[in-house]
């Protein structure tokens, strides 16, 4: 009886919330501000209301497809440096890194087979005004890591087909799954307000959340690794640092050396994910060589409009071909310089309201052939 009552009370729930098409095969639902499947729904009820946070716990936060296995290796490794001394018998050689760092709040394994050891390390992609109360109120430690968000939906476009594909579910073509992106419809988004969440709290309690972009991180691994193993009171003695253990971590992490391990080579880790799947390009800047995206990136800036107190000037210089971002699209980028190769000077402004937004050509002529026209 009480099955069924709690049955009927998720249908009702169900029935209330807006639904669409998501980039898996299931639809989604906006579940408290962000969109959701039913399955995940169910799970995030129970552990907002079961999951209880240690001070010394670990999450490890993202945005889905934004560099979150690599940031957990990086995390694992970094925690465990002293259990696991010799490079030979490290479990990142053999397990993958979402099962050594499992998600909470989806995808969770039952409480029985969370970590038992101290600190915790858990991972997840819910939004910071969703995670579990005891989780907010805790001192536990939280790096998020966010990536330019083109880049990113390239990742989760192909990522999501590989998911339709296995459930036999028909591949979306780029064009309406960038539709649906801009729109904020895909697991997890709208992304700009996911990263607001954290970025904004970050601002709050820095000794708490640690934001950390991805493209930073390729660009000085050494720098970053010695960056979270401080915030996370796990700091590199100068012995460790002439012995060259920061390296030995970075080579024990990097994309080509795990994606090289037999163990994500095969597995799976939750129904349709395959480990293989995690692990495609990692590459920055790929989005560029989609003449798709290049058509629509004003679309993109559509997204904006939900941008509190910013005001950002985009501004176009003459580059050639596809080429057309050198900076970030995201939050954390508040002082970003966006640069669009090949024609036109575009200025989108957005305001303290939330809903003002400007977005217009001027100053030069492009002629017919224009992409952006």
């Amino acid at each position: 009886m009480a099955e069924e009552r709690q049955t009927k009370k998720e249908d009702e729930l169900f029935l209330s919330l807006p639904r669409e098409r998501g980039f898996a095969s299931s639809d989604l639902y906006l579940f408290q501000e962000f969109w959701c499947s039913s399955t995940f729904i169910k799970e995030i009820n129970i552990f907002q209301k079961q999951f209880q946070a240690k001070d010394n716990d670990i999450i490890v936060a993202s945005f889905p497809k934004s560099g979150t296995t690599w940031l957990k290796a990086i995390a694992f490794a970094i925690v465990n440096r002293q259990c696991f001394s010799s490079i030979h018998n490290h479990p990142l050689l053999t397990s993958n890194p979402h099962q050594l760092v499992p998600y909470i709040g989806f995808m969770s394994p039952a409480n029985s087979h969370f970590p038992t050891t101290e600190p915790r390390l858990f991972g997840t992609h819910i939004p910071f005004p969703s995670l579990s109360k005891s989780i907010i109120d805790s001192n536990c430690k939280i790096i998020y890591i966010c990536r330019n968000p083109f880049d990113t939906f390239i990742s989760a476009w192909h990522f999501f087909n590989k998911i339709r594909q296995y459930c036999s579910s028909s591949a979306l073509t780029i064009e309406e799954a960038f539709e649906m992106y801009c729109n904020g419809i895909i697991e997890f988004g709208p992304w700009w307000s996911h990263m607001l969440g954290y970025w904004e709290e970050s601002i709050v309690r820095p000794n708490k959340i640690l934001i950390l972009k991805y493209e930073d991180i390729k660009e000085n691994v050494n720098l970053y690794v010695k960056r979270v193993a401080d915030f996370l009171d796990f700091p590199f003695t100068q012995e460790e640092e002439s012995n060259g253990v920061i390296e030995s971590i970075i080579r024990l992490c990097s994309f080509e050396k795990m994606k090289d391990l037999e163990v994500n080579k095969s597995g799976i880790i939750y129904e349709a994910l395959e480990n293989k799947h995690y692990f495609r390009k990692a590459e920055i800047g790929g989005w560029k060589h989609s003449k798709s995206i290049v058509r629509r990136e004003i679309r993109a800036f559509e997204l904006f409009h939900l941008f509190k107190g910013c005001i950002l000037e985009l501004r176009g210089e003459s580059g050639g071909g596809v080429d057309l971002l050198s900076r970030l699209v995201h939050v954390p980028y508040i002082d970003m310089n966006i640069i669009f190769g090949g024609c036109c000077l575009y200025m989108v402004k957005l305001f303290e309201c939330g809903v003002g937004v400007s977005c217009q050509r001027v100053a030069r002529d492009c002629g017919p052939n224009c992409p952006h026209s």
